[in-house]
């Protein structure tokens, strides 16, 4: 006959003392279990998704290590950089007075673009840079932009000045010579935006929409800024 002391190890013994010590044990366990399942449930949960990044009608260069500097002079003679509009959208758009269609066409759907935005339009500028500062004096480029929309600001500088701030931005010009003898200018037909931040966001080829460029601004407006 076996004795008490050669019980199963998987079966607790029948004396009332280690019987308790038995359940006091599994009840340790049982808890530790709990504990271990709990803290797992608590690595294992999914971490919270990030917000999508907006999309765009324009071309996204987000990051882009160019369109960085601008330091011309305003049409009131002021000098003037892109920390000057921080807190706006700005929309940067190289051209010359007497374009026939591509330049009044942009400037006057920014101008739209604003409209439309209603209260948020004042958080939107429009500058336009000169490629043709030998035509376009201080007084010819503020009565051009004025006349479609009094808040745009017209930017020019020297010759050198002009092809420094183009080659920052990587925008292409060039004279074209006329029947007549004059000239009128190539130029990239496209703006630049940039977010609150005063940082490059976006780039606007020449046909975009009213209401997709009005999108992506208002998208650009709805942007936490970063800095202060």
């Amino acid at each position: 006959m076996m004795s008490d002391h050669s019980a199963s190890p998987t079966r607790p013994s029948t004396r009332p003392s280690a019987r308790r010590a038995w359940l006091a044990s599994a009840l340790v366990a049982g808890l530790l279990g709990m504990t271990m399942l709990a803290a797992c449930d608590k690595v294992s949960a999914p971490t919270p998704k990030a917000a999508a990044a907006p999309k765009f009608n324009a071309v996204d260069i987000t990051g882009a290590e160019y369109a960085r500097k601008l330091d011309l002079t305003d049409f009131d003679d002021k000098p003037r950089t892109l920390a000057d509009f921080k807190g706006k959208v700005v929309f940067v758009f190289f051209g010359f007075t007497q374009c026939p269609d591509v330049c009044p066409t942009t400037m006057a759907e920014l101008a739209e673009v604003r409209r439309r935005l209603g209260a948020d339009g004042n958080r939107v500028q429009g500058v336009f840079v000169t490629v043709d500062p030998e035509r376009d004096k201080a007084s010819v480029l503020k009565a051009y932009l004025q006349g479609m929309d009094p808040t745009f600001v017209g930017l020019r500088g020297s010759l050198d000045q002009t092809e420094a701030v183009a080659r920052e931005f990587k925008v292409f010009y060039q004279k074209v010579p006329t029947k007549n003898g004059g000239y009128t200018m190539d130029h990239t037909a496209g703006a630049f935006i940039f977010d609150t931040d005063g940082q490059v966001r976006l780039f606007a080829r020449y046909g975009m929409k009213v209401e997709e460029l009005a999108a992506d601004i208002k998208q650009l407006l709805a942007l936490p800024a970063v800095s202060k």
